[in-house]
């Protein structure tokens, strides 16, 4: 609960309580308390808990094409992740998911930050594309993680994110992908002193809610969970920005470089991987087009 997302947790436990004058009161289990992702979602879909503060990607369970809110080196910023978690087709998803199994996500998906942004950790310092030509990363496993990296021109290696440490402290691995928030406190570091920025995706935490727990409030009930939801997700980029420049200092003053990585030519690599995807028929109907959609003109 002391963590940065801890904090926006208590945030909106406490702005809940207080616009809907003590009539709504969010009681919070962290450290899955309730269980992992799989079980509290099937307490959710029951009712017997309201709401789960989680990635949305977790909903891909019920519907895939949410795999893809989370496609790497496609979008040009978080601002047109932004428009594209709000696009017709993403919400189109999340409908579908509301309508199936009862579950919806409150408010804007992409308004509390997490991350803030991801990053390469390794062994060996990578500034640029062709830094990764070869390197042995640790990957999770997804299907379309480990061809994303292949495709990059990396050595994946499918590993548990606990095992990773000791793997690049053996030698197994040379570099991992992670949210910049989490390198420090799994100290990562300490055998990888080399973090480079990527923006490799944007993430978020999404509040999953029950449909029928909400639709059992009345309207300023509503309103007020809505307001308290709004209000976090701009108290989250205070604080999970903050919590990543103080973890950046501390960590450059043992040592640790830091760079920040043009995209420019991953993306112009991924180019090719996406039209090949598209061409096989294995990307949801109007997903590229919509990426393009809400492209900045």
């Amino acid at each position: 609960i002391d963590s940065p997302e801890g904090k926006v947790f208590s945030r909106f436990a406490e702005l809940t309580e207080e616009y809907s004058d003590g009539s709504l009161k969010i009681q919070i289990y962290p450290n899955e308390q309730l269980g992992k992702v799989d079980a509290v979602l099937e307490q959710l879909q029951r009712g017997t808990v309201h709401i789960f503060a989680e990635g949305s990607i977790f909903m891909r369970k019920w519907v895939s094409d949410l795999n893809w809110t989370a496609a790497s080196f496609l979008l040009d910023d978080r601002d047109h992740w932004y428009r594209f978690m709000n696009s017709a087709l993403v919400k189109g998803w999340y409908r579908k998911v509301a309508d199936d199994v009862g579950i919806m996500v409150l408010g804007d998906p992409a308004a509390v930050l997490r991350g803030p942004y991801r990053v390469i950790v390794s062994n060996r310092q990578v500034k640029d594309f062709d830094d990764v030509q070869g390197l042995k990363l640790r990957m999770y496993p997804s299907e379309t993680a480990l061809a994303t990296w292949t495709h990059l021109g990396t050595e994946v290696r499918t590993l548990a994110w606990t095992d990773v440490y000791q793997s690049i402290d053996k030698g197994i691995v040379e570099a991992v992908t992670s949210p910049i928030a989490l390198v420090e406190s799994m100290r990562f570091y300490e055998v990888a002193p080399h973090v480079a920025r990527l923006d490799e995706y944007y993430q978020s935490i999404a509040f999953m809610t029950n449909v029928d727990a909400y639709e059992a409030l009345d309207d300023k009930q509503r309103a007020a969970l809505e307001r308290a939801y709004r209000e976090t997700g701009l108290y989250s980029q205070e604080v999970i920005g903050s919590v990543a420049d103080d973890s950046i200092a501390r960590m450059k003053a043992r040592g640790v470089t830091f760079v920040t990585m043009d995209p420019a030519p991953f993306v112009a690599s991924m180019k090719g991987f996406y039209a090949r995807l598209q061409s096989e028929g294995k990307l949801p109907e109007g997903f590229l087009e919509t990426v393009e959609a809400t492209r900045q003109k």
